[in-house]
Formats: C-alpha cells, structure tokens, sequence
C-alpha cells in the first residue's frame, strides 16, 4: 500500500509563502509533486505535518481555505490507491501522481464541458454547442465569485463529484440577484444537468443528484404571435425604396409561408431540396425529415432576388465559402431581426418582431383557423416544442400542407 505525505518547503526569501506539496512513496520509490497551495512559515505545523488556522490572523479564511483544500486533494490521492488496490492494478508512485493529474485536469465541470463543446463543433452541432458555451461561461464566472468557498478550486473550477444539490441552489440563487429570467436560469441549469448526467454516464462521478431542488421547468412567456392582420399589414409594405427593410420583410413572410420554418434550417436549404413542387429538408435542430409543399406565394418571394452562385436556396448564404457560412448566417441573422425591428416600430406594434415572430405566427394563425391541435400541436402554444416535433413527425406531410393552404388563402 503506497504511504502519502503533506510537506511544506518554505520559500528562501525570508517573510515570503512557502510552498506545500506531496510525497508518494511506494515499493521504495518515492516522488514529490507540488501543489497550487502556498502559506507562510508559521501557518505550518512540522511536527504533525498540518495546517494550522491563526483565530486571530487577518489570513485566516485563506489558510482554512487552502487546509480544505489540501484535504481534499489528499483524499482524492487516497482514493486513487484505494481503487488501484481494489482492481488489482500494478502501480508506481509516478502512476499514483499521473492519475491526479489526469483526474483534475479531465473531471472538473469546465474542462469536461470544453471537452463536450470540442466533440459537438466537430458533429457540426454549433449552434447546440455555443448554448453550452453560454452556460460554460455563466457557471466559470459563478465559480470565480466564490473562489473562497472550499469546493472551488484555486482556477475557479469544481470537480463533478463536488457538485451538490448546495452548489446549484448558490448557481440559481446568483442567477436571480444578477436578474437572469426564469426561463434563462432554467436554461443554463439544464444544461448542467445533462453535462453531468454524461459524467454520470461515464462513470466518472457517482450520482448526488444536485438538481432536485433547483428550476428546470419551462415557464410561459409572453406571447409573440402576430394576429393575421398584422401579417397582412407587412406584407402588404412597400419597401422598395428601403432594400435592407424589404428584405427582412420577405424572409420574415417566407419564414411565415413555410410553416414558421426555423431561419437556420431556411439558410441552409439547398437548390436541390426543391424538386417537383415539394420542398423536402432536415431540421438541423433534430434531424427530422419534413416535406413542404412550393407555393406560388414562396416562389414569388424567391423570384425577387436573383439566382446565388452557392448550392443554397434562399439568398442568405450567398458566398460558396463554406468556412464562412456559419459566420454569414448569424451576421444576415442580426441584420434581419434588426431591420424587422424597424419595421415594427412602423407599424406601431407592441411586439418585438423578429423571426421567431414568424414562427409563433404560423402557429397561432392555424389555431385561430380551426386547424387540429394534433395537427400543429398548438405550434408553439405548447409548453414544450418537444411535444410539437413529435406530433408533426407522426403526420402525413398532406395535412399539414392543407392547413398551410388554408393561412396562406386568408392573406
């Protein structure tokens, strides 16, 4: 069984911290590695190899910190000996050491997210993994404000397996005074859970189940639907004295005209989607397969601009430049829901108008005409949009196509 010792090796200036470190000793062999901790000389108790706490020292949280922390890294050593004995594994002091280094470098909450958001950027899942750097960011400048708490570590990050159901009531808590949103708060906090529901999964931590009592449910927010007079009114505009304005407009109706098509999944249809009238493509956001009708109302928007030379339907992305294409999508993005902003303010709406407006829109406007709730699922009237995908995925692409016939008739 392999011995495991604290050491302190003061610093040659006098008056300046030492620094503490470890002894591995095992079979005979031993090695030394140095922790992120320092303390003073008179902080160290040599003769019981221990931190000691000074009541009335202005350091005093400090060094009890940096005790805390020091126990914790012991029994992280520990551990791994324990474990290392348990599966009958031939070890070395050295490989004792290694494996610390590899756990406290690999099993950090930040480190293992950053290790998710690399795996995601390589799927082409960006979108999916700029929500998780959102949230990275989020819980690293949390952390950083209670640096001095014990289960931080020194770098401002926390093992997985320190994670408890305190640590996320002070995440939600600090989410709330900063004036984060409900729906944000959950948002960030469910996306916490599922990276450590992964770790989890891997085994990497046992399960304390940190989230029971924190939010992860999806409020109501307010309604961003357009009755269909509204929708007339904008598209009824003359904006052709105003090009940027007009071309928001037109991929806001053509949002509204493809049953509320998400922007993303409207940049990235290609010329060959189209094919014999139907208009055929995968959601980038699930993969499902959806097929959509081409109306003359669609096709007289795209006649408006002129054939692009990239393999892209809609003339958003319009450069076959394919490192740019993501960037040229949020930038034609923001542009767009900048401009329909303006053209709100025009009209005197109270709502927002952006592209998710449009989204919201379809929805409604089914509703309002009687359409089946099965057959849009409240578009998104329901909680959950989960509920929405499942329901449309399960219908015939005929029936969806006659409710889109019905709003687009009443324009």
């Amino acid at each position: 069984m392999a011995n495991i010792k604290v050491k302190f090796r003061p610093s040659i200036i006098i008056g300046h911290e030492g620094t503490i470190y470890y002894q591995v000793i095992h079979e005979r062999q031993a090695c030394q590695f140095i922790s992120k901790h320092n303390i003073l000389p008179d902080e160290w108790d040599d003769k019981r190899s221990t931190i000691t706490v000074n009541p009335a020292s202005a350091r005093k949280s400090y060094v009890f910190s940096v005790r805390e922390r020091v126990r914790w890294d012991m029994e992280l050593l520990t551990k791994i000996v324990h474990r290392f004995e348990t599966d009958n594994i031939v070890y070395t002091a050295k490989d004792i050491i290694d494996e610390f280094y590899r756990y406290t470098n690999e099993y950090s909450i930040l480190h293992f997210m950053e290790s998710i958001i690399t795996k995601l950027r390589c799927n082409g899942k960006t979108r999916t993994s700029e929500t998780y750097l959102s949230t990275m960011r989020s819980f690293g400048k949390f952390l950083s404000s209670r640096i001095c708490m014990t289960w931080v570590r020194p770098d401002g990050d926390i093992m997985l397996e320190n994670i408890t159901s305190e640590t996320m009531e002070a995440y939600e808590a600090w989410l709330r005074r900063r004036g984060v949103s409900p729906n944000t708060t959950s948002f960030y906090i469910r996306i916490l859970r599922a990276v450590y529901n992964r770790a989890v999964e891997q085994e990497i931590t046992k399960n304390k189940y940190p989230f029971k009592h924190v939010y992860t449910g999806i409020g109501k927010t307010i309604k961003r639907a357009l009755p269909l007079r509204i929708i007339k009114t904008i598209k009824a505009m003359n904006l052709s004295d105003a090009p940027k304005l007009e071309f928001a407009r037109d991929m806001f109706l053509m949002s509204f005209f493809l049953r509320g098509m998400s922007f993303i999944d409207m940049a990235y249809l290609r010329k060959d989607n189209l094919d014999n009238g139907r208009l055929t493509y995968r959601r980038r956001k699930t993969g499902q397969l959806l097929v959509i009708r081409w109306t003359d109302e669609m096709q007289h928007l795209l006649n408006k601009y002129p054939p692009n030379k990239s393999p892209y339907l809609l003339p958003i992305i319009t450069d076959n430049i394919q490192a740019d294409e993501y960037h040229t999508y949020r930038k034609v993005c923001y542009n767009i829901n900048h401009n329909l902003k303006k053209i709100g303010r025009m009209i005197g709406i109270e709502t927002q108008l952006t592209l998710y407006v449009a989204r919201h829109s379809w929805a409604s406007a089914a509703k309002t005409k009687g359409i089946p709730l099965h057959v849009i699922s409240e578009g998104m009237g329901h909680d959950s949009e989960t509920t929405t995908r499942i329901y449309l995925a399960s219908l015939d692409c005929s029936v969806v196509d006659n409710a889109n016939s019905i709003i687009l008739s009443s324009l």
